[in-house]
């Protein structure tokens, strides 16, 4: 008993030395004060140093003294971009989504949809990638789906928009990878025996995504399904079009083994 009173009374005095300190540190942390333009130009300021948790602490503060009007569009924007380049990808979305929602007629509407195709899009080209070998088209597609959306929305209203261009070679790209993942998935059916799911994803790569390299071994996928669920005739006008449009496919002589790379692999 006289050892546990003192060890219960430097835990609470430690708990009231810590509550005494946070409310010192808050009354020392001062409020950001300045005009809408100016907390707008020390956000941008530390943008430009690639300072985003700053940034954000000002940008975040615009609007609300901004009333509307241009500047409290664009520090919309730099702080969806903000949040973006910080990591918090879902903090940039929802900025962005309430920017398209509340801002139908904005002339910054082209660069909100850009930058939200941005965000959802993923870059393949990184560390982590390499060291695994995973590729997009092994990941979770929702994102994708979500930034060809986006990218689409875009190209569709603005094409003429100085982010049209680059929004439609990425929506070539994830139509590419959307196609493999289809067909990545058709191909782990088959090599399970589940016949009927191998030629359904088969399938929808073909119809889905067509005229994409995916199309070739979606229809070897194909072909090898509907033969060993015994549909004679649809593995023969498979295989006719396999043949025909692919003449010179390795996969017509060497089988799977000849998928040593994938369309998206450069070396």
């Amino acid at each position: 008993m006289t050892q546990t009173l003192p060890r219960a009374f430097s835990r609470a005095a430690l708990t009231a030395l810590l509550v005494t300190l946070a409310a010192c540190s808050a009354l020392k942390d001062p409020e950001i004060k300045g005009t809408a333009e100016e907390l707008y130009a020390t956000g941008k300021s530390e943008m430009a140093s690639s300072n985003w948790p700053n940034a954000i602490k000002y940008l975040e503060k615009v609007e609300g003294r901004a009333g509307g009007g241009l500047i409290a569009q664009q520090s919309q924007l730099d702080l969806a971009y903000a949040y973006w380049k910080s990591g918090e990808k879902a903090q940039a979305l929802s900025t962005l989504d309430r920017f398209i929602k509340l801002n139908p007629s904005s002339p910054g509407l082209d660069y909100a949809l850009y930058l939200r195709g941005m965000v959802n899009f993923i870059d393949d080209s990184g560390m982590l990638a390499s060291l695994t070998r995973q590729t997009m088209s092994e990941r979770d597609q929702q994102a994708s789906r979500e930034a060809y959306q986006s990218f689409k929305q875009l190209v569709d209203q603005f094409p003429d928009s100085r982010y049209a261009a680059d929004a439609r070679l990425r929506m070539d790209y994830m139509v590419n990878m959307l196609a493999e993942y289809e067909v990545q998935v058709a191909r782990y059916y088959l090599r399970r025996g589940a016949l009927v799911a191998a030629a359904n994803r088969a399938q929808q790569a073909l119809t889905t995504y067509p005229q994409t390299p995916a199309t070739e071994e979606a229809l070897y996928i194909l072909a090898q399904a509907y033969d060993r669920l015994g549909l004679d005739k649809l593995r023969d006008d498979t295989d006719r079009v396999l043949k025909l449009n692919f003449p010179e496919s390795p996969l017509l002589r060497q089988g799977p083994q000849a998928r040593d790379k994938a369309w998206w692999q450069l070396w």
